[in-house]
């Protein structure tokens, strides 16, 4: 059964985040809130415990979860081989609703499931996620329902799908967005728009059309509907 933790006072958001901490380090599961919408989140490094996130949601291997950092240049250190217009598309929108396919680095010793190699990175925009993460590193994070329910935009909501898997729920009130995150395949170069969202394909292009790249947009993108935000984490 979980706790759940305001977060709208100093001492409360430090308690809160404190706790959160704990639990991850444990190997437990916690709610948190994002930009987008709330997610449910492991450490990205301990297997076991992105196995009980894939669990308490529902969801196969096949679906492996995003991660989420609290500064973009942790990309760096989780993703290889990075187009040149990616710097420029995380200065204009991380912290932000932007997700980024990119090619994982091949010595990370993690396990996210059937990843066919890739790793999805997102910055949120949120003070208390951006402080959880500062605390845990990369987490593993997925939206906060059950698969094939709607996206929780709430504590209460994510609670009542997920109480009975997650440690510790972080309550920040209603998601300022309650929209998944859009989502860019940047392995190539060329971008590729694999989710649409949040973040609009014009403002994408107003940043990288100076540096000679246009957003692709060739589908729906249900063909990597492995790749899923949290906001969907996500």
């Amino acid at each position: 059964m979980s706790t759940t933790y305001a977060t709208s006072t100093a001492d409360e958001r430090e308690t809160a985040i404190e706790a959160a901490a704990q639990a991850v380090q444990r190997g437990g599961l916690v709610v948190l809130p994002t930009d987008t919408v709330y997610g449910i989140g492991a450490d990205a490094f301990d297997h076991a415990a992105v196995q009980a996130l894939l669990e308490a949601k529902g969801r196969g291997r096949e679906m492996p979860p995003p991660v989420l950092i609290s500064a973009a240049t942790t990309l760096a250190a989780l993703a290889t081989g990075l187009q040149s217009y990616v710097e420029a598309l995380t200065e204009a929108f991380w912290p932000g609703p932007l997700t980024l396919v990119c090619d994982q680095q091949a010595s990370l010793t993690w396990d996210l499931g059937e990843t066919r190699g890739t790793v999805a990175v997102r910055m949120p925009d949120h003070e208390v996620a951006l402080a959880l993460l500062e605390r845990t590193g990369p987490l593993a994070v997925s939206s906060a329902n059950r698969s094939g329910r709607p996206a929780a935009t709430d504590a209460a909501a994510a609670e009542g799908m997920l109480g009975e898997s997650v440690e510790v729920v972080l309550d920040a009130g209603p998601s300022p967005q309650g929209e998944a995150s859009t989502i860019l395949d940047v392995r190539l170069s060329q971008p590729r728009l694999l989710r649409l969202g949040a973040l609009s394909v014009t403002a994408i292009n107003d940043v990288i059309q100076p540096l000679g790249c246009t957003v692709i947009e060739d589908g729906d993108g249900d063909e990597d509907e492995d790749v899923e935000d949290e906001d969907v984490e996500e």
